[in-house]
């Protein structure tokens, strides 16, 4: 029976992480299509303002999913 419940929380994480880089996925192409430059191309030429901006959606989004699924764990 426990193995069971190990088995359950491990898929569930693993559909977390995959439900959280979709939404970090998103976040990024949103805040790409909001601003007038290309987020990659400025990324590619080592703009550290557009890269600490991005990291901010990333770390944000993965912050909250990630609290979202640790209180789905409980």
């Amino acid at each position: 029976m426990q193995f069971i419940a190990i088995l359950i929380n491990f898929l569930y994480a693993i559909f977390g992480g995959i439900v959280t880089i979709c939404f970090m996925w998103v976040g990024y192409k949103i805040f790409d299509k909001l601003t007038d430059f290309n987020t990659a191309e400025e990324l590619a030429k080592g703009n550290m303002a557009v890269g600490l901006v991005v990291l901010g959606i990333f770390l944000g989004v993965g912050v909250a999913i990630g609290l979202v699924i640790g209180m789905g764990l409980n």
